[in-house]
């Protein structure tokens, strides 16, 4: 299956809201604090921000990766694309960006921590999640490219 990358547009937002709309819904652990619309506005706003790279199915949205400077913001799929290897597509796309990157996952969601550490990201802070908006523990993962490290 052929993947392609690309800026997010402004009509991309409703399709990435409803990505992470229904992850908030699939999983137990995760509080649903907004409503799809509210979502669909969040997403329009990292669009708008220019931190949003998509990665197309059949010319559909399948997922999307939001950049804001070195911080991986977000990384969501639809389920049908999950262990397709888009995820990492999109991760690598932007590891080739940068040379640090740095982000948070919650403590709660298992394989996104097994995602990140497969692919480099050392943890380096936990808390207790209360300085984020769903009030859940959360690890903070750091990925430096070695040749800046070595170099």
């Amino acid at each position: 299956m052929t993947v392609a990358l690309r800026p997010a547009r402004s009509t991309d937002a409703g399709t990435m809201g409803a990505i992470l709309h229904r992850f908030a819904r699939e999983n137990e652990w995760m509080p649903e604090l907004h409503s799809q619309a509210e979502t669909i506005a969040f997403c329009g706003r990292m669009i708008d921000l220019g931190w949003v790279t998509v990665a197309e199915m059949q010319g559909q949205v399948a997922g999307f990766l939001a950049l804001n400077r070195d911080e991986v913001h977000s990384l969501y799929l639809v389920d049908h694309a999950r262990g397709q290897g888009i995820g990492q597509q999109l991760l690598d796309h932007t590891k080739a960006q940068r040379p640090e990157l740095s982000l948070f996952a919650f403590e709660a969601n298992h394989r996104a921590c097994r995602f990140y550490e497969r692919n480099g990201f050392v943890e380096v802070a936990r808390s207790d999640g209360s300085e984020n908006d769903e009030n859940l523990p959360d690890i903070k993962y750091v990925w430096t490219r070695k040749e800046a490290v070595d170099g």
